[in-house]
């Protein structure tokens, strides 16, 4: 069974270490996402992290392998490995250019969502006005389903989301997303977004970062219980895991050049408590408990593994080109 984890970051900077990544590996994650830019960073950072990353990924071989179809996370197990793809946040990179998708996609990125927390030309952030999906969204949806990458809808507003999920004809993922129900925060998402993505045969992947899951010191059981939420709303298979984990290296300084106001991005209206460094996420290892918490909480082991992995794997198989 592949452990598949859809979402974590490392320091946005060419030379970030790949150390956290064989720390993922050792607690059993055979497949992880690895986020290369954000809205706020400006296309020539995003391209030197790939290339930096793209680099890194070739100098190892016998840890690392780029992943562009399933059969390279399998080859990847086999070979001792672990896959990894890259992943997008925010629209902002493709510079309003359906076509900058499939150039991505040719360097790796595998996944991507539209808006980082606020607004911009093509959608709508969970932190901003709600407007919907814009005309250039639409081509952009469309540029994504071409190219056989996964349509992500974390940070997006919630309408733009069920915008966007109405325009994909193909299964649509939150990478890291938590139930509104469980844990009041704007970042989490409602039992209409949850549905609405499962009738696209889609994925809800359970954040463990704190501020959404509503303990200060999270683990595999708060993971669980959210996990369970969903499985309970539309069904097992449409739940997985993106823990979000960030993993910071102090030494590199990866802010966007040209200076950013954090709190716009992260606004304290919106919970941050002043600053998203406040956030607590919970650790590597809660991989390694998170089977029996899922059986805590009433998955059988078969089912555990399908969140853990199998449901991506699932979506992956059927979008991926």
């Amino acid at each position: 069974m592949i452990h598949w984890e859809s979402h974590a970051c490392l320091p946005l900077h060419p030379q970030a270490s790949f150390a956290p990544i064989d720390r993922l590996h050792a607690a059993g994650v055979d497949y992880v996402s690895i986020n290369v830019g954000m809205d706020m960073n400006p296309v020539q950072q995003v391209m030197a992290v790939i290339a930096g990353f793209r680099a890194t990924i070739a100098a190892h071989p016998e840890r690392y392998r780029l992943a562009h179809s399933v059969a390279d996370i399998a080859l990847a197990k086999a070979g001792g490995q672990i896959a990894i793809g890259f992943d997008l946040e925010g629209a902002m990179p493709l510079l309003e250019q359906p076509e900058m998708v499939a150039l991505y996609a040719a360097l790796g990125v595998r996944q991507i969502h539209f808006a980082y927390n606020r607004n911009n030309s093509v959608a709508d952030g969970c932190h901003d006005t709600e407007r919907g999906l814009t005309p250039l969204g639409e081509r952009m949806v469309q540029a994504v389903n071409a190219a056989g990458m996964l349509m992500d809808c974390s940070h997006t507003g919630r309408k733009c989301s069920l915008d966007i999920m109405a325009a994909s004809t193909a299964p649509v993922i939150f990478s890291h997303a938590n139930p509104l129900a469980l844990v009041e925060h704007g970042r989490n998402i409602t039992d209409a977004q949850i549905r609405a993505c499962a009738a696209t045969g889609g994925v809800v992947c359970v954040s463990g970062v704190s501020f959404f899951l509503g303990n200060d010191a999270p683990t595999a059981a708060d993971v669980a219980r959210h996990a369970a939420y969903v499985a309970d709303l539309v069904g097992v298979q449409h739940v997985g895991i993106g823990l979000d984990i960030s993993f910071g290296q102090p030494e590199l300084n990866d802010d966007p050049p040209g200076g950013y106001d954090p709190s716009y991005w992260w606004p304290q209206s919106a919970g941050y408590n002043r600053a998203i460094s406040r956030a607590r996420y919970t650790p590597v290892e809660t991989w390694q408990g998170l089977a029996q918490a899922l059986q805590d909480v009433g998955l059988s082991a078969d089912d555990a593994a399908q969140v853990m992995g199998g449901n991506m794997l699932r979506v992956a198989q059927q979008v991926w080109k």
